[in-house]
């Protein structure tokens, strides 16, 4: 079947969704792709909040700025950081317009939260489940919208573009432009053709790609990966960042996120002895930015050996500890731990992907007509090391550039009638899902043991020669077989897991997220 729209978002989370409303509000028929479902995305997820200055008695762009600079290792864009930081307050009242709602104080001021590498109180949050209330609000804004339609349990193949007309495309190529993509239905197995005039990618993170991650494991770089296949610029893969505390329950995948804005309100970090240990590796102590508190949470599990630390908030008071964390509260309470009176078990997990689809300040790619948002993009805002709740309004502020840009050129475009229909003549469904699933184990054991928090180049030709053999089996496989999501998935794995790889390699430095064992540090500019 052959569908055509103005748009297509590829993504149902806070980047997608904006967007959509946004170019839907002027007229345009707009489609959403969901891999699952509207309300299974990353955002969903974000328990922390969105970084916005608003309290201009203490607070100012300037700081703002600079955190994030700082934070990124002085590899952050300026000039994206400066876009995102200033238009946050807009962006902010919009979420709100849309129906999001953020908690207040007794004055009616937002309650605002510090978390680690801000200079000042500036996380706008929704008790512990911001990402969910904000997902919440967009869900029943696309809803209500008559020129959104959403399509659930549909997996974008890949993009379409001249290369699907008979051309040949290289990276060298200067004109390769998007015209749509190839999407599954699930339900039937048939594989659609969606044809767009802009399409725009908001297909999420990586997370899954590592053994342990916070990330639903829908997040398997699919829209990072079908770019790449395009021969579309992807930057900055190597900044994986591992979020520090992660709550430490083997078997639970994804692993169940304790939020920064608990190191915020006062938690401390101790290991298994009881003992604080943040003083031996950055004086701003459980405050300091996830990059060096990871690497540290990973030190001190090598020193002693063991599989996790604690974080200790029995010292706070246990009604204002429940108020302020009411779902990390009951999560930890049905695993038999009492915040109020024990110490959470936490570990490192695979959290947040920097880099991504390289875009311009207007969320360009480097295909035409092809857009990308969200975590699946590389505006340059976070350089080396995303600075904390700066994600979710990094989302907005580029949907809202990309809406903008868009609908400016949209009349300029018009639907390709001569794309051809997916080709699967001669293939047949796979008959051993085992190859499927333990190719997948393989690559979450190779990225997990070999690119992980703390890397070498020795690991990562490691981690080269045996991605490289399943990726060779896996392309076999997909030729011969009718696409699924789960062999989909799998492939996009592997390039995934690849360009985290050759990118991490290619940086012959430690600087931000990236730490090798290999290569000192180099000196970054002064504050």
């Amino acid at each position: 079947m052959i569908y055509k729209y103005d748009y297509l978002v590829i993504g149902s989370g806070i980047a997608g969704m904006s967007f959509a409303l946004k170019v839907a509000r002027a007229g345009g028929k707009v489609a959403i792709i969901c891999k699952a479902t509207l309300e299974e995305a990353n955002t969903n997820f974000a328990q922390g909040g969105v970084a916005s200055v608003t309290n201009l008695e203490v607070d100012d762009f300037d700081k703002h700025i600079h955190d994030t600079m700082v934070a990124g290792d002085w590899l952050s864009d300026p000039a994206a950081v400066e876009q995102v930081v200033k238009n946050a307050p807009e962006q902010i009242a919009e979420l709100i317009n849309w129906g999001v709602e953020f908690d207040r104080n007794s004055d009616g001021e937002f309650d605002l939260h510090r978390e680690g590498g801000h200079s000042e109180f500036r996380i706008l949050h929704h008790a512990d489940n911001t990402g969910a209330e904000i997902q919440r609000g967009l869900i029943e804004a696309v809803k209500r919208n008559p020129n959104i339609d959403v399509f659930d349990h549909r997996f974008a193949i890949e993009i379409i573009t001249q290369h699907h007309l008979g051309k040949v495309v290289t990276r060298r190529t200067p004109d390769i432009t998007c015209y749509g993509a190839y999407v599954l239905d699930e339900e039937t197995g048939a594989i659609d053709t969606y044809l767009a005039k802009v399409t725009v990618m908001a297909t999420g993170g990586v997370g899954a790609v590592y053994t342990t991650t916070t990330n639903p494991l829908v997040s398997t770089g699919d829209g990072i990966a079908m770019v790449y296949r395009a021969k579309g610029d992807v930057a900055d893969m190597e900044f994986i960042q591992f979020h520090p505390t992660a709550l430490y329950h083997p078997g639970d995948r994804p692993s169940f996120l304790i939020t920064e804005a608990m190191r915020g309100y006062g938690a401390v970090l101790k290991n298994l002895n009881g003992e604080e240990f943040m003083h031996r590796y950055d004086p701003r102590l459980s405050l300091a930015p996830r990059d060096i508190v990871a690497r540290a949470i990973d030190s001190e599990m090598k020193l002693h050996g063991h599989d996790h630390v604690y974080l200790d908030v029995t010292h706070k008071d246990a009604e204002e500890t429940r108020r302020h964390f009411p779902n990390i509260y009951e999560k930890c309470l049905s695993l038999g731990i009492d915040i109020t009176k024990d110490m959470i078990p936490v570990a490192p997990a695979a959290h947040y992907l920097c880099g991504g689809i390289k875009v311009d300040l207007n969320g360009c790619s480097s295909i035409s007509r092809l857009y990308a948002i969200g975590e699946c993009s590389c505006t340059g805002l976070h350089g080396g090391n995303r600075l904390a709740s700066n994600s979710l309004i990094e989302a907005v502020v580029y949907a809202d550039a990309a809406a903008r840009h868009a609908l400016a050129h949209v009349g300029e475009y018009d639907f390709r009638n001569d794309v051809p229909e997916w080709d699967d003549h001669g293939t047949a469904h796979p008959e051993e899902m085992v190859l499927i699933t333990q190719s997948e184990k393989e690559v979450n054991q190779i990225m997990s043991y070999y690119v992980g928090i703390v890397r070498s180049d020795l690991r990562l030709r490691r981690a080269w020669n045996r991605l490289d053999i399943l990726y060779q089996e896996t392309e076999a496989l997909f030729r011969q077989s009718k696409p699924t999501r789960q062999l989909c998935e799998l492939r996009n794995l592997i390039n995934t897991g690849y360009l985290i790889m050759r990118q991490a390699l290619e940086r012959k430095e430690s600087r931000g997220l990236h730490y090798t064992v290999d290569y000192p540090r180099k000196n970054t500019p002064a504050e």
